[in-house]
């Protein structure tokens, strides 16, 4: 009898603070899947890459103006070290305000590759070279500029995680999520108490039909009010 292999996805996260994704990988669904052998999540300091001793990752832009540009020489070395086998899927993504917009449909995408590498970016920016001649794609998670790639490095892990089969405790919670449909929104969730009364006088209440026991009318219900909180959602965003 033949057992079919789970899927295993490894992360490569090159930066030069990675310590700051020990703390959240060492929580909830994303630490659950590290124990369980389906996620391997591996940080790498890009310092290490880096020539002369005072580990420099940047230098000032050519042409002038503000901030400081991350060199592309310990991009480079970082990705030879770390060995990307050419039997192996992987795909090096580099975390950038000018790339794609990350989104469910992407996560899902990301999630079929057996690697990914994610490099973040801080200062003013990263040497156009690295996303020319080094990484696969540029990925951004929202039109705004962040401090530095690790947050948004954070959120792709965390979103191509759900995707891995076994990370997530019931897989039919993927099936129901807001956004599996483009465009598409979760029904609203309520739970115990099915009367909360904060003050003297109010009282939010759960509505009845979820109370009624009848799963038909329950499920008809979820569909009518997640069609409209998505009609809500997408005349906000126009």
């Amino acid at each position: 009898m033949t057992h079919k292999k789970e899927k295993k996805l490894r992360f490569d996260i090159v930066s030069i603070f990675p310590q700051m994704f020990e703390s959240y990988f060492g929580e909830s669904i994303i630490a659950r899947g590290i124990k369980q052998k389906l996620l391997d999540i591996r940080l790498h300091d890009l310092r290490r890459w880096s020539e002369g001793r005072h580990r420099r990752v940047d230098d000032r832009p050519f042409g002038g103006g503000p901030g400081m540009v991350m060199m592309v020489g310990p991009f480079y070395r970082a990705i030879k070290s770390l060995r990307l086998r050419n039997r192996q899927k992987s795909r090096v993504i580099l975390m950038s305000a000018k790339g794609r917009r990350f989104t469910h449909r992407e996560a899902i995408r990301l999630a079929k590759y057996d690697r990914l590498v994610l490099l973040c970016g801080r200062y003013e920016g990263v040497d156009e070279r690295v996303a020319k001649h080094i990484a696969d794609e540029e990925l951004s998670i929202g039109d705004f500029v962040l401090t530095g790639g690790e947050l948004a490095a954070m959120v792709v892990v965390d979103a191509v995680s759900r995707q891995i089969p076994g990370v997530l405790g019931k897989e039919e919670s993927l099936s129901q999520e807001s956004h599996v449909e483009e465009g598409v929104t979760e029904y609203p969730q309520y739970t115990r108490p099915a009367d909360f009364s904060p003050i003297c006088g109010q009282h939010w209440q759960t509505p009845k039909i979820l109370l009624s026991g009848d799963h038909q009318k329950v499920e008809t219900w979820r569909q009518e009010k997640a069609q409209e909180a998505s009609k809500k959602l997408q005349t906000k965003n126009r």
